[in-house]
C-alpha cells in the first residue's frame, strides 16, 4: 500500500479509544444518554465520544488524512462527499450494532476503513469486549488473533448458514426473501455488520446479504472477506465499491457460490 500507515499502530489507537468511551458503559447506559436520530436509528453518548476521539486521532496517524464518520454524516449528510475526493479518508463506524449496544446484547463492533481514490485499502474490526481486532491491508491478506485467515471452499446451499435480513428490502420482494430463507440452514442477522464480517472472515457463516451499503458499515468488511478469498458482488454483479450508496450486497464463499446464492435468492 502506498500509503505509509502502521496497521498496528491504528489497531491499538481504536483499542484504546473503545476501552475508554465503550466499554465502561457497557450494560451501563441511562436512558437519557440513548436517542432516536432518525425512526428505529439509534445513537448513543458513546457512539458520538468515540466518534470525536477517532476523528482527532486517526488524521494523525497520516498526513493530509480526512474523515467520514457515521455520526458526522446524519448531522451533514454532506460529509459523505469527501469520499469522492482525492485525499485519504478514515470511514468510521464508531458502535456498529448500536441498537444491541443500548440492550446490552454483546453483539457490537468498532469499524474503521481507510479509502483512497474511491477504494478501500485497508480495514480493521474491533471487538470491544474481546478486545481483538481483525485487520486487512490490500493484497496483504486477513490477521485476526494471530492467524492470517483463509476460506474454505464448496458448500450446499442446504448446508450453509449466514447473515439474511430482509427488513430494508422492498415489498414484495422483502416476502419472496422471507419464504426463500428456508434454503438455508440457517439465516438470521445479528443486526451488527461488523459482527457478520468477522463470521465470514473465519467461516461460521457462509454468506451475507444487505440492500442498504453504507460505507461505515461495509467498506472494511469487503476488504477483510476478499483478502480471506472470499467474493462480493452488488445485486446486479457489479464490483462494490465504498462510493456506492445504492445497490445492496451479497457475499460469499467464491464466485460460482456467489452465483448460486445470487439465483436462489433472486432467479
Amino acid at each position: 500500500m502506498a500509503l505509509s500507515v502502521d496497521m498496528q499502530e491504528v489497531a491499538e489507537a481504536i483499542a484504546e479509544a473503545a476501552a475508554i468511551e465503550i466499554t465502561p458503559r457497557f450494560g451501563k447506559l441511562e436512558k437519557s444518554e440513548i436517542k432516536e436520530k432518525a425512526p428505529n436509528d439509534l445513537v448513543t453518548v458513546a457512539d458520538l465520544a468515540m466518534e470525536e476521539r477517532l476523528t482527532d486521532l486517526l488524521p494523525k496517524l497520516l498526513a493530509n488524512s480526512i474523515v467520514v464518520g457515521e455520526e458526522a454524516v446524519a448531522a451533514d449528510e454532506s460529509v459523505q462527499d469527501r469520499l469522492d475526493g482525492d485525499q485519504p479518508v478514515w470511514v468510521i463506524d464508531p458502535v456498529d450494532g448500536t441498537s444491541n449496544f443500548a440492550r446490552a446484547n454483546p453483539l457490537i463492533a468498532v469499524i474503521v476503513a481507510l479509502v483512497r481514490n474511491g477504494e478501500t485499502v485497508a480495514g480493521w474490526i474491533h471487538d470491544p469486549l474481546s478486545n481483538e481486532t481483525a485487520m486487512a491491508e490490500q493484497g496483504g491478506g486477513v490477521w485476526w488473533r494471530g492467524e492470517r485467515r483463509s476460506l474454505s471452499k464448496g458448500k450446499a446451499l442446504s448446508d450453509m448458514v449466514g447473515a439474511l435480513s430482509a427488513r430494508y428490502f422492498p415489498q414484495p420482494q422483502r416476502g419472496v426473501l422471507e419464504e426463500r430463507r428456508a434454503q438455508f440452514a440457517g439465516s438470521f442477522p445479528l443486526y451488527c455488520a461488523g459482527q457478520e464480517y468477522l463470521r465470514l472472515v473465519d467461516g461460521r457463516h457462509d454468506f451475507s446479504l444487505y440492500n442498504r451499503i453504507k460505507p461505515w458499515d461495509h467498506a472494511a468488511g469487503v476488504l477483510l472477506h476478499r483478502e480471506a478469498g472470499g467474493f462480493a458482488a452488488k445485486h446486479d454483479g457489479s464490483p462494490y465499491r465504498p462510493t456506492d450508496r445504492t445497490g445492496g450486497l451479497l457475499l460469499t464463499i467464491d464466485e460460482e457460490t456467489w452465483g448460486r446464492l445470487h439465483r436462489a435468492l433472486f432467479g
